[in-house]
């Protein structure tokens, strides 16, 4: 029987012509990176390559590595095995790996969204004959609102909160759900200011992004000077004693998993506020379809759900274990304090 072209196997997923890994979760040789989150781009490997946007950011997060940088469209061929990188939409810098061999075509996704959020490059569909895609929202039940509604009952949440002389904390990993807040933030209503871990992150992606000014939360920073303004936090910051100086305040979380009911009780906020980088259950259809792949595998989130209906689609669709995350870990506060370490 023929081998496929990529295979899951205790490192993630590899490709045996080219002896190259693509977001692998345990250390080797070479490593196709999609984006910048820890659960994609990981320490140890011996060579890195991503998109050249995503080259500071790991190195930001990862510290000295071998990494090189390439162009969206860029093909590059390592033992006659045809690689290229292409728009994923998720996050700044984020990427859909291709991958070719005699005529045959993978698309390894990695995290990716269709709506445009003035932030990511826009998702591109590729054509391929095997797609594997994310599910971390594959349940009907998800759809999004439009990013620009959110972002005016931000605004408004935001405006209404200064009037009443209270601060405004909101929630969002700090690579990514972050700077799309930022970008769309109104700094008319007041001051913006950011938490250490994001100010951090934003300060590498700033060169390459236009972005409101923002000022670092440091010790010298009095209750006075935050009154009625906004702070960018990571979720773990909420329940610390930083967030201490904030009285009086309103915190809200800006995350796909406000969708769900009670999920706003569970973490503890005034407000939540459905924002999500990865599709909705519509927007996985489409971009499936939009593809042309006969052959579907379904990495992380709700795969059985979805990749059961894509059989009924009449599609070759299963599922495989990864260590990807997806939105997860916007949940686990205790994961994300040792991510940020």
């Amino acid at each position: 029987m023929k081998t496929p072209l990529l295979v899951f196997n205790d490192n993630g997923i590899y490709c045996e012509v080219a002896n190259v890994y693509l977001d692998p979760w345990k250390p080797v040789d070479c490593a196709i990176i999609s984006h910048g989150h820890a659960d994609h781009s990981r320490y140890g490997h011996k060579k890195y390559i991503t998109h050249h946007i995503n080259v500071p950011i790991i190195k930001h997060r990862l510290g000295d590595i071998q990494v090189s940088g390439v162009n969206y469209n860029e093909s590059f061929v390592i033992n006659n095995v045809k690689f290229s990188l292409h728009p994923a939409g998720h996050i700044i810098g984020s990427s859909q790996i291709r991958v070719e061999y005699r005529g045959e075509v993978w698309v390894f996704s990695g995290d990716y969204k269709l709506e445009e959020d003035g932030v990511a490059v826009p998702f591109e569909p590729v054509k391929c004959h095997a797609f594997i895609t994310e599910c971390t929202f594959g349940l009907p039940a998800f759809r999004w609102t439009p990013q620009a509604e959110v972002f005016n009952d931000i605004n408004t949440w935001w405006a209404t909160n200064k009037e009443a002389n209270q601060n405004s904390i909101l929630f969002g990993y700090s690579l990514g759900k972050a700077q799309r807040l930022l970008k769309h933030l109104d700094p008319n209503i007041g001051k913006i200011y950011t938490h250490g871990a994001i100010e951090n992150m934003t300060e590498v992606i700033r060169p390459m992004m236009d972005f409101p000014e923002t000022t670092r939360i440091t010790r010298e920073t009095t209750k006075k000077e935050l009154l009625g303004n906004i702070v960018l936090a990571p979720p773990s910051a909420h329940g610390s004693t930083w967030i201490r100086k904030m009285v009086p305040y309103v915190t809200a979380s800006a995350s796909g998993w406000m969708a769900f009911r009670g999920a706003r009780r569970r973490r503890a906020v005034d407000r939540g506020f459905v924002m999500s980088d990865h599709c909705d259950w519509q927007e996985l259809l489409t971009a499936v379809e939009a593809t042309g792949a006969e052959k579907v595998i379904c990495t992380h989130g709700y795969t059985d759900v979805f990749s059961k209906y894509l059989r009924t689609l009449g599609l070759d669709a299963r599922t495989e274990n990864t260590q990807f995350e997806g939105e997860l870990n916007e949940l686990d506060t205790k994961r994300e304090k040792e991510l940020e370490a």
